[in-house]
């Protein structure tokens, strides 16, 4: 309605691709649509619409995508250009950076975190305290 995008709208439109519980898969992934890991990954995840990593899945990447949701195990950095949500019980091991990011509680999370548009506000010069001004001469 309005025109405006629903806050939990995640999952993308379009084919989801799964790397299921049980299998190994070592390289670069690049899909048009969802990413679903449940089982381990080793290796460069670019642009997919949206990454999930379910309560099994076990990955070692650096993650370029639009949105993720990670309830399992992250090893390796991750830029998500909207949000990302850290699950209950998910462990990440990695630097974040993001627009939103949502963390609920019982998260092992260990690195940094930069969010925002990228462009950061600089804070005017103070200005010198007017009781260390120096006086003025006395006639």
């Amino acid at each position: 309605m309005f025109n405006k995008e629903p806050e939990n709208q995640t999952m993308a439109s379009g084919q989801t691709s799964i790397i299921a519980q049980g299998c190994k898969f070592d390289g670069t992934v690049v899909v048009n649509g969802t990413l679903r890991i449940e089982g381990e990954f080793k290796g460069d995840i670019g642009t997919p619409e949206s990454l999930v990593i379910g309560k099994t899945g076990v990955v070692h990447a650096n993650c370029n995508v639009k949105n993720a949701i990670i309830g399992g195990q992250l090893f390796g950095n991750i830029v998500a250009e909207n949000k990302i949500e850290l699950q209950s019980g998910s462990h990440v091991e990695g630097d974040i950076k993001t627009k939103r990011l949502v963390i609920d509680e019982g998260v092992f999370f260990e690195g940094n975190c930069s969010m925002g548009s990228g462009t950061r506000k600089t804070p005017a010069p103070a200005t010198p305290n007017a009781a260390k001004q120096p006086e003025t001469l006395k006639k």
